[in-house]
């Protein structure tokens, strides 16, 4: 009987068998929603999400294309509990069942505030938030840069202030704001606003501003990413971030230079008033004005009170000059008395002086200048017999060193017409003219023949051949008076 009954049973290949239970499964769950906490995410390089959805005691495996994954407002990461829409079905290559999913949000607020304040607090145990790294703002940039989307009506509520206050030049540098994949633009944004060199055909912006309107906190979410964080830390360029409204409080607000409670709030952070500038300059020109009458006035009337209590010049310099009139009255007469003592003196003197005190006196100083004439005489004397001897002895080397001595010795000294000495053959052309000077006088000569130099041969030849015939000179020169 059991044979009979398991051959009664239908045969089922495996293919058939896993269609059978894929369409029984599709079937009974066509659409499900489903909340859990996300166990592992895996972001494949063909876009597709592959994710793990577990409690304290299941877990479904899930797959997102990437169609779905791209829309997605908050990207998952494990941890995060949500709830997630799709329809099962099964996978047969491996036998088991999953979850396609078709949609995936946070399963509340409470699930993205937790995730937040987790970002919040490994960021602050860094200290990305501490204030000593915040850079000042500058009071008046010249370029503003500003990341946001460039259809929005943030851009415009930007420039509309800024024209206001102060027009500046500003930069716009366009991304997404919202959505899969915008953090990624932001960050790229603020890198590529760092990366500009001074001075070149982009101006570098003085300030950024990082600006979005209002939103829901899964449309703010891409501004609480860990790398938009990030990115606006490491900005060297000061940064004010102007997320959402005055409520709304993004990651980036806490590591941003500055934080503005709108975009529009960011513009009046970045550029003063222009007419408030005007004013406050004009307001301190009259401060100044006054402050420096008021000095004047207090520096003039100490001036004139000192002046008072110094009293008149005439009663200061009355007494003094009566004292100088007395001095130069007692320095004349003390003159004269000292003039009429030395006339009467020099009368006493001359009395005593005759004839013979002053022939005596005479004498005595004949004696000593002619001493000291013989002395001096003495003294030259021997100078001139030194002076000359050391003259001989010249002569005598310059006599030896003379070239008179030797033409003595039969050698004769050749000039030019113009007087220069000529020492080489080839330093005379032919037919001209010159002298030679001989000992016992000088000759004038005409010069002609070739004057090519001929190479110098070796002794031993040159000294046969001048013993066969006589040494002809290269330059032949006719002598005239």
């Amino acid at each position: 009987m059991v044979e009979s009954k398991i051959g009664n049973v239908h045969e089922y290949s495996v293919s058939e068998l896993s269609g059978a239970v894929k369409r029984a499964i599709e079937d009974n769950f066509g659409f499900v929603r489903v909340r859990g906490e996300l166990g592992r995410v895996t972001n494949a390089a063909s876009g597709h999400v592959y994710l793990d959805l577990k409690d304290e005691k299941a877990v479904i495996s899930g797959v997102m294309w990437k169609g779905i994954a791209a829309r997605l407002a908050v990207r998952p990461e494990q941890g995060m509990e949500v709830v997630v829409s799709g329809r099962m079905s099964t996978f047969p290559g491996q036998s088991r069942y999953q979850l396609i999913i078709d949609a995936l949000e946070p399963a509340g607020a409470g699930a993205l505030m937790a995730l937040f304040e987790e970002r919040k607090k490994k960021l602050a145990a860094e200290g990305l938030f501490a204030p000593e790294r915040k850079k000042p703002i500058p009071f008046l940039p010249q370029v503003i840069g500003v990341v946001t989307s460039p259809s929005g009506a943030v851009i415009r509520d930007i420039l509309h202030r800024l024209r206001e206050r102060f027009p500046r030049h500003v930069i716009v540098w366009p991304t997404l704001v919202q959505g899969r994949g915008a953090e990624a633009k932001i960050v790229a944004a603020i890198e590529g606003f760092n990366a500009l060199a001074p001075g070149g055909n982009i101006p570098r912006p003085d300030v950024l501003i990082v600006a979005r309107g209002g939103g829901s906190l899964e449309d703010l979410w891409c501004f609480n990413e860990e790398a938009v964080a990030r990115a606006a830390a490491a900005s060297q360029i000061p940064l004010i971030s102007a997320i959402g409204h005055e409520t709304d409080t993004t990651l980036i607000d806490y590591v941003a230079d500055k934080r503005a409670p709108t975009p529009s709030a960011a513009a009046e952070m970045a550029a003063p008033v222009r007419a408030d500038l005007l004013a406050e300059v004009q307001n301190k020109e009259r401060r100044i004005t006054s402050a420096s009458a008021r000095l004047f006035e207090t520096r003039r009337a100490s001036l004139l009170s000192a002046a008072r209590g110094l009293g008149r010049p005439e009663d200061i310099l009355g007494a003094a000059g009566q004292r100088v009139d007395r001095a130069s009255d007692r320095l004349r007469a003390a003159a004269r008395a000292r003039t009429d003592n030395a006339l009467t003196s020099i009368a006493t003197i001359g009395g005593r002086l005759n004839k013979n005190l002053l022939a005596a006196g005479f004498a005595v100083n004949a004696n000593k200048v002619a001493a000291n004439w013989s002395r001096i005489a003495e003294r030259a004397q021997r100078i001139f017999t030194d002076r000359k001897t050391a003259l001989a002895g010249a002569a005598r080397v310059l006599e030896t060193v003379s070239y008179a001595r030797v033409l003595e010795r039969g050698f004769a000294l050749v000039r030019d017409e113009t007087g220069a000495v000529i020492r080489r053959a080839s330093d005379v052309a032919a037919g001209a003219h010159g002298q030679i000077q001989f000992a016992d006088g000088a000759r004038g000569a005409t010069f002609d023949g070739d004057a090519k130099a001929k190479p110098a041969k070796p002794a031993a030849k040159s000294a046969a051949k001048a013993k066969a015939t006589p040494r002809q000179p290269p330059r032949q020169a006719r002598l005239f008076d």
